[in-house]
């Protein structure tokens, strides 16, 4: 069976804080790396090409900028499009990531959306989690912690 339509990963959750606070969250790396990764090259602005750093697990993604409209949309190619809706609401802030243009077999376009969704998810309540509470849940870097080395 093949699909009828191509996968995507979507990710939503209501924060309690203002458009411009959880936007900036997701431009600016002095917000973001409380949250999501470890460091990165620049904030994000339109048309810039950053690198996201994530220095626990060893591995960087290089981002470009699509489109950037203040406290209302952000989208990027990583490698894959991404696209951020950011809606203002009268207790906080509505917030929609979906990622789209998987590529490879059907299995394989179906577990990359599943991955996807999975760590979108993640970001997505570490962003709520910092911004609502100021605690940084770690969630990322404990999704997959390197091993415990046992040797004394």
């Amino acid at each position: 069976m093949s699909l009828s339509t191509p996968p995507i990963a979507r990710a939503t959750m209501l924060i309690r804080r203002p458009v411009a606070e959880v936007f900036n969250a997701f431009v600016d790396p002095a917000v973001t790396t409380r949250f999501w990764f470890s460091r990165a090259s620049g904030r994000l602005e339109p048309g810039a090409t950053v690198t996201w750093y994530w220095d626990h697990y060893g591995v960087s993604g290089e981002v470009t900028v699509t489109a950037l409209e203040p406290n209302r949309r952000l989208a990027i190619a990583w490698p894959t499009p991404v696209e951020w809706t950011f809606t203002p609401r009268e207790d906080g802030t509505f917030v929609s990531i979906v990622a789209s243009g998987f590529t490879g077999t059907d299995d394989e376009q179906v577990a990359q959306a599943l991955d996807s969704t999975e760590g979108f998810n993640l970001v997505i309540s570490a962003c709520k989690a910092w911004l609502e509470h100021g605690i940084e849940l770690r969630l990322v870097t404990d999704k997959n912690p390197s091993p415990i080395n046992t040797d004394r």
